[in-house]
This record gives C-alpha cells, sequence and structure tokens, in this order.
C-alpha cells in the first residue's frame, strides 16, 4: 500500500479493515505458482475429456494435405475458402480445450482471493521506469529469491518428470515400431504419466509458494501502534470524546434519578454505603418499584434528598445491598425481596398514616 511508511514501525498485525483497504486498490495474495497449478490441472482434464475426439477430428481435417494434396486448388479464391474452412473446423475441435483452458485460469484466481475490480494497477507509475529501481528488482534480494525459487521448481519438476521417462527408455525405441495408432496410444499413456507427475511436484510447489505469497501480504500490510489507533479513533470514535459523552449521560441519568427520590415511598439504607429508594402506591403498581440506587457519595445525595423532601429513611444493610444488586432503576424488585420490602412498606405507611393501624 503505502510505500513512505518505516517498515521499522510496522510491528502490528493488519486489521481487518486494512486488509479490506488493500483488496480494493487490488493489494491481493495471488501466486504465479497456484495460477500454473490450476491451468495445468485445467488443461489435463481437457486432454482427458476432449483429446481423443480433437485428434480425430484434425487427423481427418489435414487428411486431405497428406493423402491428396492434388486435390486441393490453388487459385485464390480456392485457398482462401480452404483456410476458412479449417479454420473455423480448428475452432470447433479446440474451443472446448481453450474454454476450459480460460475457466481455470478464472478458477486459479477465485481460489486465490474474491473478485476484485480495481484501476490502480492500470495507473502509470513512473518509478517503475526507473533504470535504479528496475536494477533492483532484478539484482535485489525480491530478484534473488525468484531466481531460487525458479530453479528449485524447475529440480522438482524435472525431477518428477524423470521417474516417469526414465523407466520408459527402454520401450521408447519399440514404440516406433508400432503402427500410428499404437504409437498416438503409446505416446497418450506416456502424456498422461508425465501430467500426472507434473501435477504432484506443482501442487507442492503451488502450495509453498501461495503461503509465501500470504506472509508477503501480511508483512507488506502491517501497521503502526499509531495506525491502529487512528483506524481506532476512526471507527469507533476518540475514546475521549466518548467517554465525556458517557460521563455526560451518567450524570444526566443521575439527575432524573435524584428528582424521583422525593417521589419515594421509603429510602433503605446500609447506612451508609448504599441507598435504594422504592415507590410504592397501593392498588396503582403490582410491586414496589425502584427510582434510585446509589453506593457512596450517591448513596449520600439519595439520602439527602430525601430527608429534605421527608421520605422515611430505614437502615437494613442486609437487603439495602440485596436491593441494589438485584433490581436496576424503573424495574420492580424480585419477588424474593416481596415479604421483607412489605413488612418496611407497611411499617412506613402506619407511620405516615396512611394505613390504619390494626
Amino acid at each position: 500500500m503505502a510505500d513512505d511508511r518505516d517498515p521499522s514501525q510496522q510491528t502490528e498485525e493488519p486489521t481487518q479493515r486494512r486488509l479490506d483497504e488493500a483488496h480494493e486498490h487490488g493489494d491481493v495474495v495471488k501466486s504465479s505458482e497456484v495460477q500454473t497449478l490450476v491451468l495445468l490441472l485445467g488443461g489435463t482434464l481437457a486432454i482427458a475429456i476432449f483429446g481423443q475426439s480433437a485428434a480425430l477430428e484434425l487427423t481427418r481435417v489435414f487428411r486431405i494435405f497428406l493423402a491428396s494434396p492434388e486435390e486441393i486448388g490453388t487459385d485464390p479464391g480456392a485457398l482462401m475458402d480452404l483456410a476458412k474452412n479449417v479454420s473455423l473446423k480448428l475452432f470447433v475441435i479446440v474451443g472446448p480445450i481453450l474454454g476450459m483452458m480460460m475457466a481455470s485460469g478464472l478458477m486459479a484466481n477465485l481460489l486465490q482471493h474474491r473478485p476484485v475490480l480495481t484501476f490502480d494497477r492500470l495507473k502509470p507509475d513512473l518509478a517503475k521506469l526507473s533504470l535504479i529501481s528496475g536494477f533492483k528488482r532484478l539484482f535485489g534480494i525480491e530478484g534473488w529469491v525468484n531466481l531460487l525459487k525458479g530453479l528449485i521448481k524447475i529440480v522438482i519438476v524435472g525431477a518428477a518428470i524423470w521417474t516417469q521417462l526414465w523407466p520408459e527408455r527402454g520401450g521408447l525405441e519399440a514404440v516406433l515400431e508400432l503402427s500410428p495408432i499404437g504409437i498416438a496410444g503409446g505416446m497418450t499413456r506416456l502424456l498422461y504419466k508425465v501430467l500426472i507427475a507434473t501435477l504432484a511436484s506443482m501442487f507442492f510447489i503451488a502450495a509453498a509458494d501461495y503461503l509465501l505469497q500470504r506472509f508477503q501480504f501480511i508483512k507488506r500490510n502491517r501497521m503502526s501502534k499509531q495506525e491502529i489507533k487512528e483506524e481506532f479513533r476512526q471507527t469507533e470514535g476518540d475514546p475521549m470524546v466518548k467517554g465525556r459523552i458517557r460521563a455526560i449521560r451518567l450524570e444526566r441519568a443521575k439527575r432524573r434519578m435524584i428528582a424521583e427520590v422525593p417521589k419515594a415511598t421509603v429510602v433503605i439504607t446500609n447506612p451508609t454505603h448504599y441507598a435504594v429508594a422504592l415507590k410504592y402506591e397501593t392498588g396503582k403498581t403490582a410491586a414496589p418499584l425502584c427510582v434510585a440506587k446509589g453506593v457512596d457519595q450517591l448513596a449520600l445525595r439519595i439520602r439527602e434528598v430525601a430527608k429534605e423532601a421527608g421520605v422515611p429513611i430505614i437502615e437494613n444493610p442486609p437487603l439495602a445491598r440485596a436491593l441494589h444488586a438485584a433490581v436496576e432503576v424503573d424495574e420492580m424488585i424480585p419477588p424474593e425481596h416481596y415479604k421483607a420490602v412489605a413488612q418496611i412498606i407497611g411499617y412506613v405507611l402506619k407511620l405516615t398514616g396512611k394505613m390504619k393501624a390494626n
């Protein structure tokens, strides 16, 4: 991606967003060895499927040139018609094989990365015209690595082919004594053996090269710690701003909660660390509702507001801690606390004269 980045600072693994941006700019994992393998596989399948019929058709088309060349007209019109006829037949014969090869080439790219449409790679880059840059590419580390890869590939593929041809060396002379059909059959069998051996060796070469290309792709898209922070800020927002917004929302929620304390029926305290304000209206609410709760400074503020508003404050440390943990603001208390809270509310209502003593 950016060539002006300091490689020594790129110590962090790339994020998915960075990888997606690289893909959009045409920077993808692409191994030429994988393409060669898939093309070779497609060609082998094409020969296996269409090879025999194509050979027979080619023999029939070109038989006239060998069996009866005297029948071929030599005037320009006849030669033009012959050329058109032969070209059309060649296209029909070779077309399926070429079509399968083209499909294999497309499949080779799809196997390595999802489809990408970008014109970044088509933009002129004057740096590529530099003799110094070209010299570095040819004789730099990348150039030597490519040379070594090529030599290794030649050795591996050559060894695989040799293992198939060497045992057949004694039968090659005998093949010449066979009929044309026999020669074709022998050569076809040998061709398949060579293709299979080449495919087997190319599979390991392609797998190793793909892993290498994947490693280089991740390496050139690594990010610095500052880039990670910038991306997080762009996607998730500035942490300081988010923290400030969160603090403002929390402060507003506290203000709304404190404003509900004067409407509470009772405040149950720890007595100093916890405070839970409950509201209950006989016949209107099914169970007491938590209108405010807090610990430490907020608990102190709840008690102060409750005291100023004349809301009864009851000290019950176990119940205060249990309610603070079990219920949220604007929620009814859970059933397991009904009995304990009912006793307290009943006591408070008696004190305030809202319930006649039995």
